[in-house]
């Protein structure tokens, strides 16, 4: 029985090196001195140990401002999503209308299209209307591919819940929002867990939509406040590292503290319905 796994065991653990790599790269990169950075011969323990790439990194620009945007538009956009996809995501799965299946097909196509496509189009409908440089209108403009595929997952888990539950809470006297509000909401958090990690990641990480449709800097999000080390007189780079991996440790020590539940809810939502 060990045999047998040993040869698994050993290809998992050779492809979690080649996933980890990079991002452990990063990190010793970031904690080298400055000088040492572009050396020819790699480094893989750096030592000593320095914090100046760090430092300059959270020294350029307001970066506590920069971080407070990036929240305000990933977070709004994550519960604006989820409140639209929980009441779209039960029509879909509990009813039968017409339009449901072209609409599902919708879903599955819209997330296909990519993003470089939609930023002249997106770009020109928040001109007419005034909202560039406006961050709700970021904010609008990140539902056109977290929401088809929050609407999506969701479908699944709740299409995995037995209708039975529902309407033995039905009968017992509760109503439609109470067999929602009792039943199906809490079977559904793992679900709304993991989706709304995914849709918050999306969000966080996007550059193009927010270098685009963001003019000042004042209203600049993190992905743009990388680009910013980069000037006529070249690029700083330790600080772009340092800066790197500041704004991916938040989002790395969230997926890790929570990956058992968004690698399940994630199968779950995908297999069901």
């Amino acid at each position: 029985m060990r045999r047998k796994r040993a040869v698994p065991n050993t290809i998992a653990v050779l492809v979690s090196l080649v996933v980890i790599f990079p991002v452990y790269w990063m990190f010793a990169t970031a904690l080298k001195q400055p000088g040492k950075i572009l050396s020819a011969t790699p480094e893989f323990v750096p030592w000593p140990l320095s914090l100046d790439n760090f430092r300059t990194a959270l020294t350029h620009g307001p970066f506590l401002h920069y971080v407070r945007n990036s929240l305000l538009v990933s977070v709004s956009t994550v519960l604006i999503a989820l409140v639209v996809a929980l009441g779209a995501s039960i029509a879909l799965a509990r009813f039968r209308f017409i339009g449901r299946r072209a609409f599902l097909v919708g879903l599955v196509l819209v997330q296909m299209v990519p993003g470089s496509a939609m930023v002249i189009p997106l770009y020109l409908m928040l001109r007419s209307v005034g909202a560039i440089d406006f961050v709700p209108g970021l904010i609008i403009t990140y539902m056109t591919f977290v929401l088809p595929f929050t609407i999506w997952t969701l479908r699944g888990f709740v299409a995995g819940i037995p209708l039975e539950l529902e309407e033995a809470a039905m009968v017992d006297g509760c109503g439609r929002f109470g067999a929602f509000w009792h039943i199906q909401l809490p079977l559904l958090a793992p679900g709304i867990v993991a989706t709304s990690i995914f849709a918050f990641i999306s969000a966080w990480d996007d550059y193009l939509f927010a270098y685009v449709f963001l003019k000042s800097q004042n209203n600049y999000t993190l992905p743009v406040w990388l680009v910013s080390f980069q000037t006529s007189d070249g690029i700083d780079n330790g600080a772009t590292i340092a800066a790197s991996a500041i704004f991916s440790l938040p989002v790395l020590i969230v997926f890790l503290l929570i990956q058992r539940r968004l690698v399940g809810g994630m199968t779950a939502g995908a297999v069901k319905g």
